[in-house]
Order: structure tokens, then C-alpha cells, then sequence
């Protein structure tokens, strides 16, 4: 993928069309991590104003909410994400969800039964720390769905998403790129560092040695379903800078609006005039 500069909208760099940007590149935006600290910094101002923004249009009555979901190979960085974009704004807005291995109790129900049950109320940024692709991807891999049953989950999950949109939840897509050899280096550091072990799984390496069928599972995805966005995740400071500006990006075009106030203000300031300090 060809350079931008840096008044490029990241969407539009980063929307996937065809071949993947190297995961170690920087696409649009800055190209070096101080440059991109001092982004991330002026991007979470912009993001906060924004998420506040449409917090208070849902609490006004408005439906409209914003659902970011992020998928990745192991060690790409969901978490660390979430963290370093999601933790710019007040929580107060923010719903996040992270789906691991279905539970016995959630295998009785249709996959996207716990999928709905965390989705954003009207005026939240909700958050998936992986999603109901999962259910494409790890049972594909394992040869578990047949290209039928493939099929048909796409058909559901772009009705799914179609519903969401129709309710007011725009959904932000994002697939954050990693290179086998980065998740080595990461995955090493997970063990030779005590404070980073509980976060090493021994079944990240079972993923690990499936890493094409996994790109090819993801390939077929970005295809069959819209829309997608690939940030490079090599770099942890250009992926977190790239999240927070699509977020800033998909924010702006729903120009959330403060809800009008149900009473007279001049005629409560006229109140507050009077008002001493509690006897």
C-alpha cells in the first residue's frame, strides 16, 4: 500500500480491498513512535469530546451507538488497544466484552445469542475483544464447518449486522495485522518476562501452527462480509494511533449532537442567584 500523507482520512488507507498492508508499515499518519505519542495524545481529546458527545444523545433519547470489533491473531494487540484508545474517554460510555471459548451454557444457545446480549445501548462506544467471527474462524480451521455451513453463517452474520445498523449501531471493523514474526517475539516475552506469564496461553502456539489456514479464513471474511479496516499491528504506537483515528473518523460522520434541555435554563441560572451555601 502507497504512502499517504498525513491529511489522508485513515479510513480510506486502511479500508481493506485487496492485498493487506505489511504489518510493519504506517500507511498514513506518522511514521515514527514520538510523532505518533503526540497524535495519540491530541486524537483522545478529539475522541473524548465525541464519545461525550453521543453519550449524552442517548441519555437525551437518541438511539444511535457505535460498536468497535476488533479481531487479531493471538498477541496482536486487542487488549492493549483497548486500553491505550478506549481508556482516552470516560468509561461511564464505554461497554466491552471479550469472547473466549464458548461456555457449555453458551454452546445451548445459537452462536450469536451471547454476542447479543453485549451489544451497546443507544449513546455507548461498545467494544468486542473478538466477536461472532470466531465462530467462523476457529471452526473452519478446525474442519468443523463445511463450506455450506460456512455459507450460511455469513449470510447470518451480514443480516445480523444489517439489523444493527437499521436499529442505529454503526459497526467500525477492524483487523489488527500482526506478522508471524513479531507474535514470536511477543509471545517469548511473554515468558521470559514473570509479570507478562499469566498472559501466555500454551495454545496460542496450537493457533500459531494453523497461521495460513488462519489468513485464508480471514481473506474469505473480508470478502463475504462488509466492511473491514487492516491496521498494521507491528508497531504498537502506529495501531494504537490508527484505531483511535477511525473511531474519531466514524464518530464524526454520526455528528452526535447535546440533547436540548427539557426546562428553562435562564430561568434556573435566575434561580441559582439566590442561592447561598447549606445551612
Amino acid at each position: 500500500m502507497a504512502k499517504k500523507d498525513d491529511g489522508s482520512r485513515v479510513r480510506d488507507a486502511l479500508r481493506v480491498g485487496g492485498e493487506l498492508p505489511d504489518p510493519g508499515s504506517t500507511p498514513v499518519g506518522p511514521g515514527k513512535k514520538p510523532k505518533a505519542h503526540a497524535r495519540l495524545e491530541s486524537a483522545g481529546e478529539r475522541l473524548s469530546a465525541l464519545q461525550e458527545a453521543l453519550y449524552a444523545e442517548g441519555v437525551g433519547g437518541g438511539r444511535r451507538s457505535v460498536l468497535l470489533v476488533l479481531q487479531g491473531m493471538d498477541t496482536s494487540g486487542k487488549g492493549g488497544t483497548v486500553s491505550h484508545v478506549l481508556g482516552l474517554v470516560n468509561p461511564m460510555g464505554v461497554r466491552y466484552a471479550a469472547f473466549k471459548k464458548p461456555t457449555a451454557a453458551e454452546r445451548r444457545h445459537e452462536y450469536l445469542w451471547r454476542i447479543r446480549k453485549q451489544l451497546p445501548a443507544p449513546g455507548e462506544i461498545g467494544v468486542f475483544d473478538r466477536s461472532h467471527y470466531e465462530d467462523i474462524l476457529v471452526p473452519r480451521v478446525s474442519g468443523l464447518l463445511t463450506a455450506a455451513e460456512r455459507r450460511r453463517r455469513y449470510a447470518e452474520i451480514n443480516a445480523f449486522e444489517a439489523e444493527l445498523a437499521e436499529a442505529g449501531t454503526t459497526v467500525l471493523k477492524v483487523f489488527l495485522h500482526i506478522s508471524p514474526e513479531e507474535q514470536l517475539k511477543r509471545l517469548k516475552a511473554r515468558l521470559v518476562t514473570p509479570e507478562k506469564r499469566w498472559k501466555y496461553n500454551p495454545g496460542d502456539l496450537e493457533a500459531r501452527s494453523h497461521w495460513p489456514a488462519y489468513q485464508e479464513a480471514y481473506a474469505d471474511i473480508f470478502k463475504k462480509t462488509p466492511t473491514w479496516y487492516a491496521v498494521p499491528a507491528d508497531h504498537k504506537w502506529y495501531r494504537n494511533w490508527a484505531v483511535a483515528e477511525l473511531l474519531i473518523e466514524t464518530l464524526a460522520d454520526l455528528r452526535p449532537e447535546f440533547p436540548e434541555p427539557d426546562y428553562d435554563a435562564d430561568a434556573e441560572l435566575a434561580k441559582l442567584k439566590g442561592v447561598g451555601a447549606p445551612a
